[in-house]
């Protein structure tokens, strides 16, 4: 009877244990996440990586100043746009050589040390040097850039080819209207002082288009010369009683400190022409051109298509601003002592967003 109870009693406790080990068992597959089977559901269906959702980008920008300044709003608007935010599935390194040739190289050394989805360079020196440092695996795309052939940041406009392309923030075709318009309007002017540093391969291709064109009206361009931008208020200076106009190109060094020509063109009464949209807003005169924040966004668009569908920069065109129109700075004529006539607002093709006030 005893023999019986104990061999009883020992069944039960073999049952009770194995209970125990299967409850463990399930309170481990629940904590999993469930059974194989389950766990098998989370792995993507075709083996691979899941879709990558996050980017990291480098932006270098050779100076602060209006126009890149724009271009860059541009370019994150239109990432922005597109569900690419920074700081939620967007890191942006944010690069500044303040105009500086040395600093420029050594940002561009320091982006080809990072790992990057996309590299983005703003002005043609930035470019250059991006281009120099950064490995070939690596997609890059350039904005405000004027001439990127001159500029050998690519070969082909059409077909770049490589890891490169982007956007040319010039088109020859505002550089000669703007100085067509000049000679029409402005028959007193025989000369047109320039301040240009010609270090800068963009102000330097500039420049000689727009003398081609004032040639053909019997317009000299005179040039002062600088090498950084301190240089920029006597350069300018140095042209008072020597020109009857003031040109501005696409050149960093200049235009960071054009602040000082608009001083000079407004205390003097010597009408200040410009080759962008901004500067014009700031206080000169008139420009044939578009808005930077545009030639950004266009950019920030092939940025997207890089970074979200997987395009490779050298299969890009090379873009171009082809809607161009006369923009005219109303209140800097008052300043400049300049007779705003009709036939000159005539020019104007959208008087609502280009004849600023």
């Amino acid at each position: 009877m005893k023999k019986n109870m104990w061999l009883a009693l020992c069944l039960i406790l073999v049952l009770a244990i194995a209970g125990c080990g299967n409850n463990n068992g399930n309170a481990k597959n629940a904590a999993s996440g469930g059974n194989a089977a389950g766990e098998a559901t989370n792995a993507p269906a075709n083996g691979g990586t899941a879709e990558k959702t996050s980017y990291k980008i480098a932006i270098s920008q050779y100076v602060e100043h209006p126009a890149l300044d724009a271009t860059r709003e541009g370019i994150m608007a239109a990432l922005k746009d597109a569900g690419l935010v920074e700081g939620e599935n967007l890191t942006v390194d944010l690069e500044n050589a303040q105009a500086d040739q040395a600093n420029n190289i050594s940002v561009a050394q320091k982006i080809a040390g990072d790992k990057n989805d996309l590299v983005i360079a703003i002005a043609t020196p930035s470019a250059q040097a991006v281009v120099q440092a950064v490995s070939k695996d690596t997609p890059i795309l350039f904005a405000a850039v004027t001439d990127p052939l001159d500029a050998k940041l690519v070969t082909d406009l059409e077909h770049p080819g490589g890891n490169v392309s982007g956007a040319s923030d010039t088109n020859p075709e505002a550089i000669n209207r703007l100085m067509q318009f000049i000679a029409e309007n402005f028959p007193n002017v025989k000369k047109v002082g320039l301040v240009i540093n010609e270090g800068e391969p963009n102000a330097v291709v500039m420049a000689n288009i727009a003398q081609e064109e004032l040639s053909k009206h019997g317009i000299e361009l005179v040039k002062a010369a600088v090498t950084n931008t301190s240089e920029v208020k006597q350069a300018a200076e140095s042209l008072v009683g020597r020109v009857d106009a003031f040109y501005l190109t696409l050149d960093n060094t200049v235009v960071s400190a054009v602040d000082t020509i608009i001083q000079i063109a407004n205390d003097k009464k010597i009408p200040f022409f410009a080759a962008d949209r901004d500067t014009v807003e700031k206080g000169a005169f008139a420009t044939v051109g578009f808005k930077y924040y545009d030639h950004g966004y266009q950019l920030g668009q092939m940025a997207v298509d890089v970074l979200k569908n997987g395009k490779n920069p050298g299969d890009m065109k090379v873009t171009m601003q082809e809607k161009l129109d006369l923009i005219l700075n109303l209140k800097a004529a008052e300043a400049q002592g300049i007779e705003v006539t009709d036939a000159m607002k005539a020019a104007v093709t959208d008087p609502d967003t280009n004849l600023i006030q």
